[in-house]
């Protein structure tokens, strides 16, 4: 049973073990937190708590850590209303109101900075380009060997790439290219792309002299646009986390950090013990907890902010990080800011 007694001293080894990674005793238990009960009663409670599931006992050591049920507990029941620091909300707020960033770099330098305040690894989960269709194209050369691509999907969201060429490409060329695709794409679903500029490149060849190296130049961005939406800060971060030691827990983890499909999908792990909790998605799978964010582009386009490491994470203060970076983004779409 669930007693206030037990909860106390369970809400303490977690917040002990999540500061120092070492496994917890009833005797560091009752001096670190002055609680008013004796070591005896603490060790038998810490036992009905292993017994029922919310802590297990480790093999070189007699103190105790969270089990994964003990933290979707924890999460669920304990956490504090903890506010963002705010060192960490004006270098989010920056990273944002900057004037030359769109928001696809705000997002990059919030993952960044979210990465090195937490030590951990942070990522963004763009919107889904599978729902999406190409609007417009925009193509600003900068020199003959290199331009900015904009796309423009029918839900208003842009992405930009970076153009460059082997060999000088002329204006002219920049600009017949965009005006066939222009015509010849608009409506056609982003996962369609490569293929449908396959069917269109006899078009291309009459009226591009070097339509090679644009069509190349769009391929590669096209494939792009459709499967990478998934933007990682800070893997290396992992390195330095007791729980990676384990060099094989540490390549499973990289493993899984190169394949963007699984973030997308990682509620369906059979494995995956999940919880919503202060408006934050918190994951445990394969001894990794992910903390995610949601935000809304628009009325159509959802993307998410990120936060993975060990299990032992400080989730009151991630919780209120990924959703202080979650609200200005919503912010900055709102406001107008991808027009920037």
């Amino acid at each position: 049973m669930l007693t206030p007694r037990r909860i106390e001293i369970f809400k303490a080894i977690v917040d002990e073990y999540i500061k120092t990674a070492e496994p917890v005793g009833s005797k560091a238990l009752q001096q670190q937190f002055q609680l008013p009960y004796s070591s005896a009663t603490i060790r038998n409670d810490m036992q009905e708590l292993e017994e029922m599931g919310y802590l297990e006992k480790t093999h070189t050591s007699s103190g105790r850590v969270p089990s994964t049920a003990g933290y979707k507990f924890y999460c669920e029941n304990l956490l504090d209303d903890a506010h963002i620091d705010s060192k960490m909300e004006v270098a989010i707020r920056e990273a944002f109101e900057a004037s030359n960033l769109n928001v696809e770099e705000a997002v990059r330098n919030s993952c960044e900075i979210l990465s090195e305040m937490t030590n951990m690894t942070t990522g963004a989960l763009g919107p889904d380009s599978s729902e999406m269709c190409l609007e417009h194209i925009k193509l600003f050369p900068l020199d003959d060997r290199n331009a900015i691509c904009v796309f423009i999907t029918n839900t208003g969201h842009t992405e930009t790439k970076n153009f460059h060429f082997d060999e000088s490409v002329s204006l002219k060329d920049i600009e017949n290219c965009t005006d066939i695709l222009n015509e010849k794409l608009k409506n056609t679903p982003i996962n369609e792309l490569v293929e449908r500029l396959e069917e269109i490149k006899p078009d291309l060849c009459q009226v591009v002299e070097r339509h090679e190296l644009l069509f190349a130049a769009f391929v590669k961005a096209f494939v792009k646009f459709a499967s990478e939406n998934v933007y990682f800060s800070g893997k290396d971060k992992m390195l330095y986390q007791p729980e990676f030691e384990d060099i094989n827990k540490l390549k499973q983890l990289m493993l899984m950090l190169d394949d963007t499909t699984c973030w997308k999908h990682m509620t369906g792990d059979p494995n995956a013990v999940a919880v919503t909790t202060k408006g934050a998605e918190l994951t445990w799978v394969n001894d990794l907890a992910i903390v995610r964010q949601k935000f809304h582009v628009n009325d159509e386009e959802t993307g998410e902010f990120m936060v993975v490491g060990p299990s032992r994470m400080n989730y009151d203060k991630i919780v209120a990080m990924v959703e202080y970076a979650a609200k200005m983004i919503e912010k900055m779409y709102s406001e107008g800011g991808d027009d920037k």
